[in-house]
């Protein structure tokens, strides 16, 4: 029988290309592997003619309706990681294609990377590497989060999993969520309480939601306003929560003590960026899944409902 085609249509930064679970879907299906990004919408239907099945291994490639519809080879949609918000579900639904994401298997790699930005943040660690690299013996002060309280904005896998985290550390945690789940917070220990009186009181917000129209600038000027003087924001979920210009004013103006940023509106960014005229911000390259840990969680994920997708028994369906 003719195996099925999976294209892989821009693996760059190297993504499941760096794991050796890929192999694993060769022996099942033929394999086509870009390692550099389509710069256009043509370029993405070029590559993706033949394919029955899509790997997105990154989410800042982005397919719209109208490549989706162009594409009636296309049967599945395998995504890898958690957001699907690169893919028009409508779209893809209309077409009958299958998207599959992967819940939960990076949890607990995603939240270490943003408990290592709250605390990179609180006590300026590359700025006083910085320093140190220029000959300076700098003097500038930290936060101490000990005995502080953190505010977390969504409660799902990452967001419990950094709740672990800070409750471990000593911090107390009050949560705001769409959906609240009052067995969570008496399993974890934490408290729901609205978005407002979580932004006023906490020393630390930790952006944990999922992007969707309803969450989209779900942190707007008038929030960031009315965090806690002096306070920090960390994001390693959808730089759509958050709206950019408005953090840039807090941190420049002094409102926020500093920002732990993962993910951007644009990827990879270039240097006019206005989060890189900020001293007080720590940031990384959309990397918190990004340890070969992370990287096989996720290749495997993507595998694996490939697989069972062949099967006839698909996996993850986030457009049933």
């Amino acid at each position: 029988m003719k195996r099925p085609l999976v294209v892989i249509p821009g693996d760059d930064p190297p993504l499941v290309a760096r794991s050796p679970f890929l192999s694993e879907l060769r022996t099942s299906a033929e394999v086509r592997l870009f390692t550099d990004r389509p710069v256009s919408d043509d370029e993405k239907l070029a590559r993706l003619q033949d394919a029955e099945i899509l790997l997105n291994s990154r989410g800042a490639i982005h397919f719209s309706g109208e490549v989706i519809r162009q594409l009636p080879r296309l049967k599945m949609i395998a995504v890898c990681g958690i957001g699907y918000d690169a893919i028009d579900l409508g779209a893809a639904s209309e077409q009958g294609i299958v998207v599959c994401n992967i819940p939960g298997r990076t949890a607990g790699v995603v939240a270490e990377h943003a408990f290592a930005l709250m605390l990179s943040t609180a006590r300026k660690l590359p700025q006083m590497t910085a320093e140190l690299q220029r000959g300076r013996w700098s003097g500038d002060l930290g936060v101490s989060l000990l005995d502080k309280q953190i505010g977390i904005l969504g409660t799902g896998n990452i967001g419990c999993q950094m709740i672990r985290f800070c409750r471990a550390f000593g911090l107390s945690v009050k949560a705001w969520t769409f959906h609240p789940d009052a067995s969570k917070a008496a399993a974890l220990g934490f408290e729901y309480l609205p978005i407002e009186n979580v932004l006023a009181t906490s020393d630390v917000i930790s952006v944990h939601c999922r992007l969707t129209n309803e969450s989209r600038h779900l942190m707007n000027r008038n929030r960031i306003r009315h965090m806690k003087p002096g306070s920090i924001l960390i994001n390693t979920a959808r730089a759509g929560i958050v709206e950019t210009r408005a953090l840039v004013d807090a941190l420049q103006s002094g409102h926020l003590f500093g920002a732990g940023i993962d993910v951007f509106d644009n990827e990879p960014i270039d240097h006019t960026h206005p989060l890189l005229t900020c001293p007080n911000v720590v940031l990384t390259p959309h990397s918190a899944d990004q340890t070969q840990e992370g990287i096989d969680l996720l290749t495997k994920g993507c595998v694996d409902n490939i697989l069972a997708f062949m099967d006839g028994h698909p996996t993850n369906v986030v457009n049933p």
